[in-house]
């Protein structure tokens, strides 16, 4: 193990190497929802209509849903090295046109680009972790990537709103976003250096297998992928669409406070914002992400150690309903649904995405995932901008509530009829993980 710290055969090495990988991602889950964020201050500033900053949702998820179709073959074609510096520019560039648009139609085709980089960005990521930990470490270093991605999910919930407050404007908060990107760039090209310095000392290699989509491999998937995917679809579009505008729902429905009332500087301002997460309407969405970010680890071990997933996508799926009825047709204070719909999002990914390797072979993986991934992106396009559209009409959240809650409910049924097929298939998704 000669060479010291930096010798690309040290343990401290490879951790570099998973800090550099980690951060890619950051700056796409920040720039992603600091949209969501500032939507109060988007509507006031911008005027533009909730169904107008769904748009700039929908926009990303019809540029991913076209990345996921070309994304994989740009990496087989470049490598991942060069397609990752090229979706991470991507990135960049698409958020610093948000950041600096002056009309509508700028802000959509600056989110556009974005999506068109973000999306295979992640998948690029997925093909780094398992160049560097496919036989040491591997789920600890996708669950560590996950947690820097949620961090910047959280940081945008819980600063967004305050950066506007604190200088004047919300470009400031589309401003942290381009930074964010520019961190995350900045690891890539760290990444690429070091990866190439490594490959020969290593001999690594290549690295060539993505989440792309075989047409010839689809026929052959069994019911119960369909009922997975179909889960996957009804699932992610009643809790997306819905944080996409809920920072907005929370002032407009109970008055919450768009970030807590503190003074001194502007990074005591942003610990004074975290201590009060419940309290602040940025904050109780983000409930959601924290609950994830903290708990998805110990629930894919319970999982693997006790099976039960299908189980499981029916419990967590049916959590969604009353979630939503009662912000959506009640007054109780949204943080305490938003703990239980926090649960769910635990539980249902930690079910569902594990699930796909056991329902396909394994040289459909790639195809399944990629299939799946972009039918998950067409409910992520299409429901923020009907949420949008139904606050803008209604004036209140009332009918969107009804609509996710109605999304939970078509969930739980495929959830069940996932069971039944899977009691056909030898109750496959009901085993445990057998341990080497």
């Amino acid at each position: 193990m000669g060479g010291g710290l930096l010798s690309p055969q040290s343990r401290f090495y490879r951790f570099l190497m998973l800090a550099f990988i980690a951060s890619l991602s950051f700056g796409c889950y920040f720039a992603y929802d600091i949209v969501s964020a500032i939507v109060p201050s988007l509507v006031e500033e911008l005027k533009a209509s909730r169904s107008t900053v769904g748009t700039f949702f929908t926009m990303y998820s019809l540029a991913a849903i076209l990345a996921v179709l070309v994304g994989g073959l740009l990496v087989d074609k470049l490598g991942t090295r060069k397609a990752s510096l090229l979706f991470s520019l991507l990135v960049f560039l698409g958020a610093a046109m948000v950041w600096k648009a002056k009309s509508i139609p700028i802000f959509f085709l600056g989110r556009f680009i974005f999506g068109a980089g973000s999306e295979p960005l992640i998948v690029a990521q997925s093909t780094m972790l398992a160049r560097w930990f496919r036989s040491k470490e591997l789920a600890f270093s996708f669950g560590a990537t996950l947690t820097v991605s949620r961090l910047g999910s959280l940081f945008a919930f819980n600063t967004g709103e305050l950066i506007s407050r604190y200088y004047g404007s919300f470009r400031y908060a589309l401003l942290a976003a381009v930074l964010a990107c520019g961190v995350s760039l900045l690891g890539n090209i760290l990444y690429v250096v070091f990866d190439r310095r490594a490959e020969k000392v290593l001999d690594l290699k290549k690295e060539t297998e993505t989440e792309k989509i075989n047409i010839r491999d689809i026929k052959e998937f069994k019911l119960t992928f369909w009922y997975i995917t179909a889960l996957c679809f009804t699932f992610y579009s009643a809790i997306f669409p819905f944080t996409a505008l809920s920072t907005d729902f929370f002032v407009d429905k109970w008055g919450i406070a768009r970030a807590a009332e503190a003074s001194g500087g502007f990074l005591a301002q942003v610990f004074n914002n975290f201590l009060h997460m419940f309290s602040t309407a940025g904050g109780i969405s983000s409930i959601i992400i924290f609950a994830s970010m903290i708990f998805a680890p110990f629930a894919g071990s319970l999982i693997d150690r006790f099976g039960r997933r299908a189980t499981v996508m029916i419990f967590g799926s049916l959590i969604l309903i009353p979630c939503h009825l009662l912000m959506g047709l009640t007054r109780i204070y949204p943080a305490y649904p938003m703990v239980f719909l926090g649960l769910a999002f635990v539980l249902v990914p930690a079910a569902m995405w594990p699930s796909v390797p056991m329902v396909v072979r394994e040289e459909r993986t790639g195809t399944a995932f990629g299939l799946m991934t972009a039918i998950q992106n067409i409910g992520l396009g299409l429901f923020p901008l009907i949420n949008g559209f139904l606050r803008d009409r209604t004036h209140s959240y009332t009918a969107s509530s009804i609509m996710f809650a109605s999304l939970g409910l078509v969930g739980l049924i495929f959830a069940i009829l996932l069971k039944r097929a899977d009691v056909k298939e030898n109750h496959i998704l009901e085993k445990t993980v057998k341990k080497a």
